[in-house]
């Protein structure tokens, strides 16, 4: 889940030690890495919705906050959107939704379907640089949204107001379609895609791959079958809108005669506040990013939670739930270009290996999937050896909006692999291992994608935004990983004759180009790049250097300055001896968690380049520590680290003795 592709180029990276064998691993020389899920039929998404409409119609399809939406309820808004729209909205137009997770947003995709029309999420803020390289490349016939977040170019045009709803959790203070006459793409969805969303380009632009409603309509008959879900249950939606994911809590809820539950912001910010929100709202099943259930399994589980599955998915997961973990928890991998969730493993908390600190598989093949572990040309490996993963069968997108893209990724199988049912395969440019069971364990990528907070990023995206800025020569981006291997973006700027660019300024501008997760973390700003044996730019080399700390006599002789994202007052002089208790210890745990040496008590958090997965930390390790529970806003509404700890001080301070 979450995941976007890359043009599989480089050599296979060396295998890290605890993967390099897995106990249902093959011998070499057995059967073919060739699995199949089990048969799968494609039906229909949007006429199961409207079945429960007709058939339960009094029936919970919206719970947001104290508002309950019935099926009647929002049957009956969607087709008033509808109607406003169609004098606009022919079948097969990209329209683009920049709403956030929201009662809104459910009555949107809903009449977007109903017009035939195909739904594009680009989320509630998006850059304006990006939205413009989206709308020059494609036929976008309107943006829906709130006019004071779009675009400027969006925000001048013909606006047509629609009766979305502006009350309760994420909801626009007014909603619009809005026209810009002077933006006209020119690639339209194929026929048949039912949605299309964006992933990082290597070309420096993202990309749009469109998805027919039969795939999705496979991946939601498995998570309604494995599930369980069915009427009377509260369904999560909680992905970002940019993300496919959300596609699958969505429908999911809406096909199944579920109730959809918006979730708050703070809940990305916070894994106490997520987990109070899913005990507060009584929910049963739940998606979310595996880096946001990592800080729940790092403590005990809570107890009184309703929660019966939970699907989580968009990078490695680094442990199996433990015994006291009560919902049962379903590993899920699966690029956007093969909707959504190819593979799962289901574990459960009375499992032998419940606890068990290694990584758990990325699974087995869902209904309708075909998995292949190819070598380089193509050709299935032997079980238990590694190789590129290929994906065909019912799954599989519809393509990109770039036929030729189309052409060089969805490709036809190897004449000798023996696969005379599929017509296609996917390269996901993901390294991987197939057991004797069919599994697959995950090993990493063939090329130079990174993932960033459970998103793939292209670097060539990240690189290509910074060097749209006159006073940079060339940009190369690189990953820094902290003591627990997470990672964080740090961009490499060689600047132009005679420019002198401060990194703040450098973020600032890159931030209207990309998506929130590969906004860089740092800048450094480099007189040139080393160079490996081949000439080509040595990153490895370049990410050791942004790993060592710097001397303020380094950075004052000339040598490459990093700077944090925005950095404030921080300098990287703050002695950790000199300051408080609380101070010392968000300090030293900010640098930790980011990587980054130099941040100081005068940076902002998120300045500083923290992000919901960081404050999640953050917040439980400040709780680990001394016993204070701090929020999530609270974090946020401090001028700076400085303050933060202020904040943990005073908490220290009134706390009773012994407490």
């Amino acid at each position: 889940m979450i995941q976007s592709p890359a043009t599989p180029a480089a050599p296979a990276l060396p295998l890290d030690t605890a993967l390099a064998t897995g106990p249902d691993s093959a011998p070499a020389g057995s059967a073919p890495s060739v699995a199949h899920g089990p048969g799968a039929e494609p039906t229909r998404v949007l006429a199961r919705f409207e079945g429960w409409a007709r058939n339960t119609p009094q029936a919970p399809a919206v719970i947001d906050g104290p508002r309950i939406w019935t099926y009647q309820d929002l049957d009956a808004a969607a087709a008033l959107v509808a109607a406003d729209l169609a004098d606009r909205v022919r079948p097969g137009d990209l329209v683009g939704v920049c709403l956030d997770r929201s009662t809104a947003l459910v009555v949107t995709a809903v009449a977007l379907a109903r017009l035939g029309a195909v739904y594009l999420p680009l989320g509630p803020r998006p850059g304006e640089r990006r939205i413009q390289a989206v709308t020059e490349d494609l036929d976008v016939a309107c943006l829906i949204g709130d006019p004071d977040l779009l675009p400027e170019e969006h925000r001048g045009g013909q606006h047509l107001p629609l009766p979305l709803p502006t009350e309760g959790v994420n909801a626009p203070a007014v909603a619009v379609a809005a026209v810009a006459d002077s933006v006209h793409g020119t690639r339209r969805a194929p026929e048949g895609a039912l949605y299309a969303v964006l992933t990082s380009g290597s070309t420096g632009r993202p990309k749009a791959v469109a998805v027919a409603e039969s795939s999705l309509s496979v991946a939601l008959d498995w998570y309604r079958s494995e599930t369980g879900l069915a009427p009377g249950d509260r369904q999560s939606l909680l992905i970002g809108v940019a993300f496919d994911p959300h596609l699958l809590e969505l429908w999911a809820a809406l096909t199944s005669g579920a109730a959809l539950v918006p979730a708050p912001d703070d809940t990305r910010w916070d894994s106490r506040v997520l987990t109070d929100w899913w005990r507060d709202t009584a929910l049963t099943h739940a998606v979310a990013a595996t880096p946001t259930v990592e800080p729940l399994l790092d403590r005990p589980w809570p107890q009184d939670l309703k929660l019966r599955h939970l699907v989580v998915g968009g990078d490695r997961m680094r442990r199996r739930p433990g015994a006291d973990v009560t919902a049962t928890v379903h590993n899920a991998y699966g690029p956007a270009e093969a909707t959504v969730v190819t593979t799962t493993h289901t574990m459960r908390g009375t499992d032998p290996e419940a606890g068990d600190p290694t990584p758990p598989p990325i699974g087995t093949a869902l209904p309708g999937v075909t998995l292949v572990v190819t070598d380089e040309e193509g050709r299935p490996v032997a079980r238990g050896q590694e190789g590129e993963l290929r994906v065909g069968g019912h799954c599989l997108a519809l393509g990109y909006l770039d036929p030729e893209l189309t052409a060089r990724r969805f490709t036809a199988p190897a004449p000798d692999a023996e696969l005379p049912a599929v017509e296609r395969l996917y390269r996901t440019g993901d390294r991987v291992r197939m057991n004797t069971d069919g599994s697959l364990d995950f090993l990493g990528r063939l090329d130079d994608q990174l993932k960033i907070s459970g998103v793939r990023i292209e670097p060539a995206e990240v690189e290509a935004a910074f060097e749209q800025d006159p006073r940079v020569r060339a940009a190369v981006v690189t990953v820094l990983r902290d003591s627990s291997g997470h990672g964080r973006l740090v961009a490499h700027v060689r600047p132009t004759d005679g420019a002198d660019p401060a990194p703040g300024d450098l973020l600032d501008a890159v931030r209207s180009w990309l998506p929130e997760q590969a906004v860089s973390a740092a800048v450094r700003i480099v007189d040139g790049f080393p160079l490996d044996a081949n000439g080509k730019v040595d990153r490895p080399a370049l990410a050791a250097q942004a790993q060592a700390p710097q001397s303020p006599l380094a950075a004052a002789s000339g040598d490459p300055v990093e700077a944090a994202a925005g950095a404030g007052t921080g300098t990287g002089t703050d002695a950790v001896a000199a300051v408080t208790a609380a101070e010392r210890l968000v300090l030293t745990t900010v640098r930790d968690l980011l990587g980054r040496p130099d941040t100081g008590l005068g940076d902002h958090f998120t300045d500083a380049g923290g992000t919901s997965v960081v404050a999640a930390r953050l917040l439980a390790t400040v709780e680990r520590e001394t016993g204070v529970r701090l929020r999530a806003p609270e974090l946020l509404r401090s001028t700076d680290l400085r303050a933060f700890a202020a904040l943990l001080d005073q908490r220290l301070t009134a706390r009773p003795e012994g407490a």
